[in-house]
């Protein structure tokens, strides 16, 4: 592990120590085990578990241990877990989310935003193909668009507008307000970037 993503990583598990477990489990969509201290998060429609006592992520099915950057999602997820909010339901992009989405917007935008349009730009059909595998479902925004669950609580919808001659096409990862409460400001950043890493790199196997 890169010596930032250890002290990340390290962070949230302290953290999420600190917190009484069971209260966790009913703020989030998330089950808790106090015999074996180990919770069950959803992540992109798959089970993963978080172990407490080895402090361990591995995936339910098969044991496959995420990379760095998907576990410090998850264990944020836990650690910044709060008391339940009525929010509107509305689609923000990250420019509209406070403590400073839109001061690192321009560098999303360069690398998963950009990365979006030359994957799926040209071809936006492809990016309900590369969706399915992640669990998207279709909706009906721009030339095509999916709705994913990062967390029971957290969707994320990806929207492409194909280009043309004249047109430069466009794309864009949309939140909802809620996500602010339920994860810290570079998490956000970091799930939507990983959506479009793994969207986009879906799209170079088929």
């Amino acid at each position: 592990m890169e010596t930032n993503y250890r002290v990340a990583y390290d962070k949230y598990w302290r953290d999420i120590k600190r917190k009484v477990p069971e209260q966790i489990a009913t703020q989030l969509s998330v089950t808790y085990c106090s015999n074996t201290r180990q919770f069950v998060v959803m992540f992109f429609n798959l089970e993963y578990i978080l172990d407490c006592n080895t402090e361990t992520i591995y995936r339910k099915t098969d044991g496959h241990v995420p990379e760095i950057t998907e576990s410090i999602i998850m264990l944020n997820y836990l650690a910044y877990a709060g008391s339940p909010q009525e929010i509107t339901k509305k689609w923000v992009s990250l420019k509209e989310i406070p403590n400073g989405g839109s001061l690192f917007y321009p560098a999303f935008h360069k690398v998963s935003i950009v990365g979006l349009i030359k994957a799926f730009g040209h071809q936006s059909k492809q990016l309900l193909v590369c969706a399915a595998a992640l669990g998207g479902q279709p909706t009906s925004f721009g030339n095509a668009s999916a709705i994913f669950q990062a967390f029971p609580e957290i969707p994320l919808c990806v929207i492409i507008w194909e280009g043309d001659e004249e047109v430069s096409a466009n794309a864009t990862i949309l939140f909802e307000p809620s996500i602010e409460l339920l994860l810290h400001i570079e998490t956000v950043i970091g799930l939507g970037g990983y959506l479009a890493s793994e969207l986009m790199r879906k799209a170079t196997s088929f």
